[in-house]
């Protein structure tokens, strides 16, 4: 079905580069890349997967049955994403919020030109029907010049909830905390701009730069993008192993290595940062005993602590086996949406978010990702991520924060505008 090559890259980074500039020409395109961030569980540095052979796109009723056959039916590489909203699948649950970027709430495509790195090593897989215009490709890729262009964006960003309004809402959600009818949710608030354009390439560009993430995507589905620098995963499957590294747990950087340190020492040893770590990795142990085999739900490690270039994060990692039997989509059907942006008890807590909160999340806190021929699987957490509709002229991103009964409204306030820091940046960047 693909013709499959490998090919030896003198120089990767320069490359990946030409690689995304290239990939612009076609209408679907999903671009992850790992900034060379260093993982444990890792297939390949980036990948490129372009041009939709077939493809699938609905809302969300029915939604992971129709993914599962159009899964299992394909039996190839699929790319593509999962809105938040799914959860209306899952669950009897609603998204009535105002939504600026009409997003389908899934869409996954079979691309035609697959392009997997791993170190100096490209393996290129071509459908049949394509596989002559690998050389042409190849040769128009490598002559590329991939400088990032310096150009002016002058997006006026608003915020969907004002400071008093975001303050109020907290105190409102921690009542109901106190009286039980949840234990933590993640709240989050919208900014955006209306009738602006920009050009993603450029803005994905600037924005990787600054963060280097682990699990970054330029996603593109005809007027549709997503400009992502995402540090969490979500989801993983290698063979029968499962891997979710939620994140929970957020501290500043510092320029001054004293200073950065003790940020590192504080946030490890910060109880209000560790409960919340150690409840959502609570609740993610018994979404994965949905599909384990008996004892096999096992956590890796515990409120650890990574650093990235614009902040440090508390992640954990836990771990399950499954039975060959189990079908992928279904390991993913239980698990969502993510306890890392939801919260405990999960459903509670959607509830209350969807009430509290202004703004649909779509494919926000959703996840972008791939499925492996043979049924693996790796999908991010759609964080510290720019969506736009070009045919609206709709710019967003959104931020939020994890609420427990130890919160303090003023800080979650200000841990949203840490979050928000880089995606502003870029986009107001003259």
């Amino acid at each position: 079905m693909r013709t499959f090559f490998v090919q030896n890259i003198s120089n990767p980074t320069q490359f990946k580069q030409q690689l995304l500039v290239w990939a612009q020409q076609f209408r679907e395109v999903v671009f992850l890349d790992g900034n060379d961030y260093p993982q444990k569980y890792s297939s390949y540095d980036c990948v490129l997967a372009v041009d939709a052979f077939t493809s699938i796109k609905t809302d969300y009723y029915n939604a992971f049955e129709d993914l599962k056959v159009y899964q299992q039916t394909t039996r190839d590489w699929l790319f593509g994403y999962l809105s938040y909203d799914l959860k209306n699948d899952v669950e009897e649950l609603q998204s009535n919020n105002f939504d600026g970027l009409d997003f389908p709430d899934l869409f996954f495509f079979q691309p035609k030109k697959l392009f997997l790195l791993k170190g100096n090593q490209l393996e290129i897989h071509y459908l049949h029907m394509c596989d002559d215009e690998l050389e042409d490709d190849l040769e128009e890729i490598q002559n590329i010049k991939s400088a990032i262009e310096n150009r002016k964006c002058e997006i006026e960003i608003q915020q969907r909830i004002s400071k008093e309004n975001y303050l109020q809402k907290v105190k409102e959600m921690l009542t109901r905390i106190h009286r039980g009818d949840i234990y933590e949710a993640n709240f989050c608030m919208e900014f955006y701009a209306e009738n602006d354009e920009i050009n993603p390439l450029d803005i994905y560009q600037k924005l990787n730069v600054i963060s280097e993430p682990p699990f970054a995507v330029y996603f593109k589905n005809y007027k549709h993008y997503l400009l992502s620098a995402s540090p969490e995963r979500y989801l993983r499957k290698e063979g029968t192993k499962v891997i979710s590294q939620p994140i929970k747990g957020t501290a500043k950087r510092y320029s001054d290595p004293t200073e950065d340190k003790i940020a590192i020492a504080e946030l490890q040893a910060n109880p209000k940062e560790r409960a919340e770590n150690i409840m959502i990795v609570d609740l993610v142990r018994n979404d994965l005993s949905h599909t384990a085999e008996k004892g096999s739900v096992k956590v890796e490690e515990l409120c650890e602590i990574y650093s990235f270039k614009q902040v440090h994060q508390m992640i954990s990692t836990v771990v399950s086996e499954v039975s060959p039997t189990v079908s992928p989509v279904e390991i993913i059907k239980t698990t969502f949406p993510m306890g890392s942006m939801t919260g405990a008890p999960k459903i509670s807590a959607m509830q209350i978010i969807e009430e509290l909160e202004e703004t649909k999340r779509g494919l926000y806190s959703g996840a972008v990702g791939y499925f492996a021929p043979n049924g693996d699987f790796d999908f991010n957490v759609v964080i510290r991520s720019i969506l736009y509709n070009q045919q609206k002229q709709y710019v967003s991103f959104s931020v939020g924060s994890a609420i427990t009964s130890q919160s303090i409204p003023e800080n979650e306030y200000e841990e949203c505008l840490l979050k928000a820091k880089a995606m502003r940046a870029v986009l107001e960047m003259n």
